[in-house]
């Protein structure tokens, strides 16, 4: 395992993370442990989690993740743990969050992290990230901008809450040591460029990660995004690398085999599009052909990416969870990587 810094923050976190969408739904409180337990003891030091989890949201089900985690997190030595959570914001219609004021106001990230904070049995959030942008932006499966989303119903523009608004909250609870750095998730390249931007101008927190969906059917990141992330310093912390398991190669043979896609059904959008299932046995294939698992050739390519900071990794199971971290020992050789190129290529981004 290697620790790599986050942006220009003082965080400095395992290359692989953990993700913990699952809990809460798919796993069970002792299951969670176990796993939190497990990638503990490999050396993973930074666990990814946010107010909305477990996914997909659910009005039964909200907050269940950050409560499991923090059972465990009491008993932990809170020094040795980098902890990510994020705030949900509007633009996707969960009414039961905040009784539905879903927009990132002060006083409502002011209360995201309060609340956060109890479930999660500690006093402090190492990482705050904005789950997805305040603004009207392409999300999760979508991939055009749409100015017409701009206008309401009387063809008025729509109110957002500003970047320099959000960010000022930020400030005012890293100031009071409630969280120590910030990041974005599910950004674009205006809104990234346009966080950094206002934070030198007015001497504001400055954003340390972007956590965006990466992986073999999804290198949108590598379009534009990679040059800022460079330029700036900011760390890519890649969610998704196995596609919701299509790149795991088990809906080749079975399209209706137990997963996320066939448990919770429109809720995988962006990986019903037309090029996906090809896209998967090519990869699937080129694995075999190497002497590699889909998982460990899918995973593999990600976290040796000298783009990303550090992939995020979920699983239901031990025996998942044992295969996603120890694919971090796969190194791929220089012609599989030309081959995944001539691939991306070929089916560019099916899954957006």
């Amino acid at each position: 395992m290697q620790y790599r810094q986050l942006g220009n923050s003082d965080l400095k976190v395992s290359s692989v993370c953990l993700g913990t969408m699952t809990y809460g739904d798919q796993n069970t409180q002792a299951e969670a442990h176990e796993q939190l337990d497990y990638a503990l003891a490999q050396g993973i030091n930074f666990i990814d989690t946010a107010e909305m989890y477990p996914v997909p949201p659910k009005a039964e089900t909200f907050t269940r993740t950050e409560t499991m985690i923090g059972h465990w997190l009491k008993n932990q030595a809170r020094d040795k743990i980098i902890l990510g959570s994020k705030v949900a914001g509007r633009n996707r219609g969960l009414s039961w969050i905040r009784n539905g004021d879903e927009s990132l106001t002060k006083a409502n990230i002011r209360s995201a992290v309060h609340d956060s904070l109890k479930r999660l049995q500690t006093d402090y959030i190492d990482l705050y990230q904005l789950h997805w942008p305040e603004r009207n932006v392409p999300l999760f499966g979508q991939y055009q901008f749409d100015p017409t989303l701009e206008l309401d119903a009387q063809s008025n523009q729509k109110d957002w809450v500003s970047i320099h608004t959000q960010l000022e909250m930020l400030a005012e609870l890293i100031a009071e040591g409630k969280i120590r750095a910030i990041g974005l998730s599910n950004e674009q390249p205006w809104g990234i460029m346009e966080f950094l931007r206002i934070s030198k101008e007015y001497s504001l927190p400055r954003v340390a990660t972007l956590q965006n969906s990466y992986h073999l059917m999804n290198r949108t990141i590598d379009f534009g995004i990679s040059e800022i992330l460079y330029r700036e310093n900011v760390s890519l912390l890649a969610y998704s690398p196995l596609a919701f398991g299509h790149l795991t190669g088990k809906y080749i043979d079975d399209p209706q085999a137990k997963g996320r896609v066939t448990m919770f059904l429109g809720y995988a959008q962006r990986y019903s599009k037309p090029n996906v299932v090809a896209a998967s046995a090519a990869y699937a294939k080129l694995a075999s052909d190497n002497g590699l698992t889909p998982t460990q050739l899918a995973l593999s390519f990600v976290m040796h990416r000298w783009s990303v900071t550090s992939t995020i990794i979920g699983a239901t199971s031990m025996a998942q969870l044992q295969e996603n971290i120890g694919a971090w020992d796969t190194t791929l050789s220089p012609e599989v990587l030309q081959e995944i190129d001539k691939l991306h290529l070929a089916m560019t981004n099916p899954a957006p």
